[in-house]
């Protein structure tokens, strides 16, 4: 069609899209178009706004490597990776809440016993037992469940991040018992800041923004015939639960730490659905 007034070419563009074979293409394409031009008629931007919220756009691209992903990271902060996770994981007393994966999983941690230590070559910090039971939705045990667990050091890095670390420090693989109960031993988690030497950065120094996370432990939990549950326990005296730099702190996923002579302590249930259990793909090698 040929256009007339502003007001038509969100329809010319809807209308070109609609020989799509695909039609969930199809669907989603014609939804951002809609959006996308609502969004432009509510800002009005100037022509230089418009220039550089381009060149913001390219600058992810330039800083997305194979050891970063400025893209992601966008996603992470704009509270956009949270809302997608929740849309397909809605919250529920019946089940454990998921979080995000994070860019730091790393595939093949070495498997552990139960009660072994994952802070490996003496790492320094405060003690910290962690024990948990794994359950399905009738509150039956599962036997056998891996828990995959990997956590940032007392100073905030994770061994990939860190030359002082061993590899797959503060990392590993435990295997639930036959109550579905498993432990282990390692220290407390730093909080730490997302990296904000990109585009990213920018944006948060322009908003007045923090780029911290809250101190958490990472785990994925996965057993034949349920889904898979990636998700984040976060300590109930960190700094940051309320102003989570990526919104991923959900009031059920606050874990208590008691201290005692011998450190502290975090007990932690997970209740796993029904489901699917896949692997997802490593963000790191």
């Amino acid at each position: 069609m040929i256009v007339e007034h502003q007001s038509d070419l969100t329809l010319a563009v809807e209308q070109a899209m609609q020989a799509t074979p695909d039609p969930r293409l199809r669907e989603v394409m014609s939804a951002f178009v809609r959006h996308a031009h609502a969004f432009v008629r509510e800002v009005r931007p100037t022509d230089a706004e418009f220039e550089r919220g381009l060149g913001f756009l390219i600058a992810l691209g330039h800083a997305t490597g194979e050891t970063t992903n400025e893209v992601v990271l966008a996603a992470d902060v704009l509270g956009v990776s949270t809302l997608v996770d929740l849309l397909n994981n809605p919250l529920g007393d019946d089940v454990t809440a998921t979080a995000l994966l994070g860019p730091f999983w790393r595939l093949n941690a070495p498997a552990c016993a139960s009660g072994d230590c994952i802070a490996r070559d003496n790492t320094p910090g405060e003690p910290l037992t962690v024990s948990g039971q794994v359950r399905d939705r009738a509150g039956r045990p599962i036997a056998g469940a891996k828990v995959d667990v990997w956590q940032a050091s007392p100073v905030g890095l994770y061994e990939n991040q860190d030359e002082g670390q061993p590899t797959m420090n503060l990392r590993g693989v435990f295997t639930a018992d036959g109550d579905g109960r498993f432990a282990l031993r390692t220290v407390r988690p730093a909080g730490y800041p997302v990296p904000t030497d990109g585009p990213v950065g920018d944006l948060l120094r322009a908003q007045r923004r923090h780029p911290y996370r809250p101190a958490h432990i990472h785990f994925m939990v996965t057993a034949p015939g349920y889904r898979t549950l990636v998700t984040q326990v976060f300590a109930d005296d960190g700094e940051h639960l309320e102003t989570d730099v990526t919104f991923s702190v959900v009031r059920s996923l606050v874990g208590r730490l008691a201290s005692g002579p011998e450190g502290f302590r975090l007990a932690y249930d997970f209740v796993l659905e029904e489901g699917e259990s896949r692997v997802p793909t490593p963000p790191i090698p």
